[in-house]
C-alpha cells in the first residue's frame, strides 16, 4: 500500500490548524489504499522517509527561513535518502506572521537537492489561517495523497 509521509513542526495553534486541515484532506474516504503516516518533524527519520511513497511538509516561517525542527529533519534524512528518494512527490505548506518567502525558498532548495517532485502549488499562509487557509492545505493534502492512489 502506497505510503505519504506527513512531516510537520506545529508550533503554534496556527501551525496546528492547517495540519489537521492537511491530515483531513489527506485522509478523506475517497481517497482509497493509501496508508498516511504523521511524524513530527524532530521525530521522523531516515528510514520514516525510504519506507514511504510521497511527502507533505508543514513548517512555520521562524526568522526568514523553515523551522528548526523542519531544518534538523533534512539534516538527518538528507544523505541518507539522496539515491533512493529522487522523484517521487511532494507538496508543503508553510505559516508565517507577515512573509514566507524565505521559508518557501530554503524548503525548495532542500527538495530540488533530494531531486524530489512537487506533486501541488504550496500553500502559503500569513496571519490567521481562516477558511481560505485551512482549505488550501485540505486541498493540498488531499492532491498529495490521491497521487499515490494505486491504479493512477
Amino acid at each position: 500500500m502506497p505510503t505519504l509521509l506527513i512531516v510537520h513542526h506545529t508550533p503554534s495553534p496556527n501551525c496546528q490548524a492547517l495540519f489537521e486541515a492537511a491530515v483531513s484532506g489527506a485522509t478523506t474516504p475517497e481517497i482509497e489504499g493509501v496508508r498516511v503516516v504523521r511524524r513530527a518533524a524532530l521525530a521522523a527519520t531516515a528510514s520514516d522517509v525510504l519506507e514511504a511513497d510521497g511527502y507533505l511538509l508543514g513548517t512555520p516561517a521562524n526568522l526568514g527561513y523553515m523551522s528548526g525542527a523542519l531544518k534538523h529533519f533534512f539534516d538527518q534524512v538528507y544523505y541518507p535518502c539522496l539515491d533512493g528518494t529522487r522523484g517521487r512527490p511532494f507538496g508543503y505548506y508553510v505559516h508565517g506572521g507577515n512573509d514566507v518567502t524565505g521559508a518557501v525558498r530554503a524548503v525548495e532548495a532542500v527538495t530540488t537537492g533530494l531531486g524530489w517532485r512537487r506533486a501541488a502549488d504550496p500553500v502559503t499562509v500569513t496571519g490567521e489561517p481562516g477558511q481560505a487557509g485551512t482549505q488550501a492545505c485540505w486541498e493540498l493534502g488531499a492532491t498529495v495523497a490521491a497521487g499515490l492512489m494505486p491504479g493512477d
